[in-house]
């Protein structure tokens, strides 16, 4: 995306934890040699086949935004080797708990973002993925803070950039709130077709879902998790 194409960041704010508790030595170290291996570069140009990044052979190329403790991503890169993995994590603690993982099991297919989600979406060039994941985000409760949510008119248009015609968008939550909220948004934008036809189609996880800890301690708290998928029109 040219850079004078990009949104004010004078319009926006990120709004998310960086750091956490410190870290061990050796995840501090684990972070340090995977940013050399998996870390994208912002600062040149986006290459028009995203698959150009990955030392793997792949033949499509997914985003998950937000993968915390990297369980989901881990686990669809194992699965996938010939798709690409790109996995957005500012939270420096879970970064780093994905680097210890990646140092123990090294995956060809995939990259990594350690900023904010939509710098990385504003690199990207148009129609490059085949799917984006939006796994349980901050649902910023409070009606005060809905500004915050990650899913936004000015999100959606990014997302409408980047995916393929036929890409996915998938958004899971337990908060109902955030859930209509998604599906207000997704149909009031028009580029994105819900992919459901009756409440047992949303209500039941992903084809090789593996959860998360964010779903288990909802299902703990009895919050009924949600699971969206749409289409790129």
């Amino acid at each position: 995306m040219d850079p004078k194409d990009r949104p004010s960041r004078a319009t926006e704010a990120f709004f998310g934890r960086r750091r956490g508790k410190a870290m061990r030595p050796q995840q501090a170290a684990a972070l340090e040699t995977g940013f050399t291996k998996y870390r994208l570069d912002l600062t040149v140009e986006a290459p028009r086949d995203l698959t150009g990044l990955f030392e793997a052979d792949v033949a499509a190329v997914r985003l998950e935004i937000g993968f915390g403790g990297g369980e989901h991503l881990l686990h669809r890169a194992s699965e996938s080797p010939s798709t690409g993995f790109i996995g957005v994590e500012p939270f420096v603690n879970g970064m780093a708990k994905m680097m210890m993982a990646v140092r123990e099991n090294p995956l060809a297919n995939l990259r990594v973002h350690d900023d904010d989600a939509t710098r990385l979406l504003d690199w990207l060039p148009e129609n490059s993925l085949d799917g984006i994941d939006l796994l349980y985000p901050d649902p910023w409760p409070k009606k005060k803070h809905w500004k915050r949510r990650f899913v936004s008119p000015l999100n959606l248009d990014r997302f409408a950039r980047v995916l393929k015609r036929g890409g996915r968008f998938r958004f899971a939550s337990d908060i109902d709130t955030y859930v209509n909220w998604t599906l207000l948004h997704c149909r009031a934008h028009g580029g994105f077709a819900w992919q459901a036809k009756e409440a047992s189609d949303w209500h039941r996880p992903y084809e090789g879902w593996p959860g998360t800890r964010y779903e288990a301690k909802a299902i703990r708290e009895q919050r009924r998790p949600a699971y969206l998928t749409f289409l790129r029109t």
